[in-house]
């Protein structure tokens, strides 16, 4: 058998999925993923010269991948052939590149061959591509939802063009899906279908970026839903939820459902209850929040909020946020979950905060105090004739690492440390530093110590 002679999707044959059907046959066709495909874009300018060697492409599912591929081929007018390495082997591809160089000999097409789920592909599998995609006797297109630099050979990476695949926006999607329910010879065309516009946004939000979900829905819908008397099908919001087994959520990016729920999730951790804060979160993901904008929440509410009563709710809360952005959804929500619960379960003081809320008043209202002499720059020549750094005391020379100095023209305190968690402890400090030594310099003559620079 031919490897290469494969079905048409574009034939109108209705075997074939909807979204396989609706696959764009040139560039133009394509939705999204300006940021490498838009004009004058590098890959763009390799496939419009068919000068594509080999491309990684790598993105969340549903975001255009295997369209891509194909595309690619119908542009450059090349045999296509498609593999998965989940259950390919390396047989499987010394048969397809046997059958390319044939062609190429032969003086016929050149063979582009996508192979889905390329990260699949140990070492071994992924070397004996080597050789012919170098020689320029195969073009390989592989696709993944992994990032390539984890799971793929330095050697291919360095034959390749890497490409990331960005989640569809809104927009994108409602391209699709209209041009899915115009198009009579792929698409549903053919069908009468009143797609209400509270089902379009449903999905568009719901489907998260991913193309294949959304169409996939769409066709169910339409399929199973009965006309009415007059042949028409009314895609409404709960037909849409049917289609994609999910329900809607009351909750919309920038008016009063994303308000009033990041609101409560907010006001749920400064309260303590890690049930309610776990629960408008959830509520939050569930209806396509990005979990960028949740974990910077908690990182604020974590200084905000719980501060110095509890220093490593920050720190927990800004590694919730850097793996949260490493590994992205669904498993984002864990580590987020489990900043969540510290911060809500973590004491509570916002001294910090309305310290620096004090002083920037402060400065708004008065006058701006100078900085003593003796606190000021005294590296460089001519510091020390100007008088500056001079009497400036080096905290580290003295028993217990202090020294009374005066580091403000007028003194005004700012922090007031509660009794709460770790803060009891930094005001149990601050109170002795501040009363004990208020009467004059700390006990003790100073260490001597070799003379150096301490004035910076």
């Amino acid at each position: 058998m031919d490897l290469f002679t494969q079905e048409n999707p574009e034939t109108g044959n209705n075997n074939f999925p909807l979204a396989v059907r609706m696959r764009p046959a040139t560039l133009d066709q394509l939705c999204g993923q300006e940021h490498i495909v838009g004009r004058n874009k590098l890959l763009r300018r390799a496939i419009e010269a068919d000068r594509l060697s080999s491309v990684i492409l790598f993105g969340p599912p549903g975001t255009g991948k295997t369209s891509l591929a194909w595309c690619i081929a119908k542009v450059t007018q090349s045999d296509y052939v498609a593999i998965n390495a989940t259950t390919s082997n390396v047989e499987e591809l010394r048969k397809i590149i046997a059958a390319s160089k044939l062609k190429i000999k032969e003086g016929k097409k050149k063979v582009i061959l996508f192979i889905d789920e390329i990260h699949r592909f140990n070492k071994a599998q992924q070397d004996v591509l080597l050789p012919d995609v170098e020689d320029g006797r195969l073009v390989l297109i592989g696709a993944t939802v992994h990032n390539p630099y984890f799971s793929l050979t330095s050697a291919l990476l360095s034959r390749s063009i890497v490409c990331e695949l960005k989640p569809l926006s809104g927009a994108d999607l409602t391209r699709i899906i209209n041009n899915a329910l115009q198009d009579k010879e792929r698409g549903l065309g053919n069908y009468k279908v009143k797609l209400e516009k509270s089902a379009l946004d449903f999905l568009t939000k719901s489907c998260e970026g991913d193309a294949r979900r959304a169409l996939s829905a769409l066709e169910l819908g339409v399929l199973t839903t009965p006309a009415d008397k007059d042949g028409d099908i009314d895609f409404n919001l709960e037909i849409a939820q049917e289609s994609i087994q999910k329900k809607a959520v009351v909750y919309d990016r920038d008016e009063d459902g994303h308000y009033d729920t990041a609101s409560a999730f907010i006001k749920s951790m400064r309260g303590s209850d890690p049930d309610a804060a776990i629960y408008w979160m959830a509520k939050m993901l569930y209806a396509g929040e990005d979990p960028r904008f949740i974990a910077r929440r908690i990182c604020i509410l974590a200084a905000e909020d719980v501060g110095n009563a509890d220093p490593l709710a920050l720190v927990l809360a800004n590694a919730a946020l850097q793996v949260a952005e490493f590994v992205g959804m669904p498993e984002a929500r864990i580590p987020l979950a489990q900043a969540v619960i510290y911060v809500a379960c973590a004491p509570k003081s916002n001294a910090s905060y309305l310290a620096i809320e004090k002083a920037t008043q402060n400065i708004k209202e008065n006058k701006t105090q100078e900085v003593p002499e003796h606190l000021k720059d005294a590296h460089y020549s001519g510091a020390e004739k100007l008088g500056h750094g001079l009497g400036y005391k080096y905290s580290h020379d003295y028993p217990e690492h202090y020294i009374k100095q005066q580091y403000m023209p007028e003194k005004i305190c700012y922090y007031e440390p509660t009794n709460i968690g770790h803060e009891a402890k930094i005001k149990e400090r601050l109170e002795k530093l501040r009363g004990n030594c208020a009467g004059g310099e700390a006990k003790g003559a100073p260490v001597v110590r070799k003379q150096r620079n301490k004035s910076k």
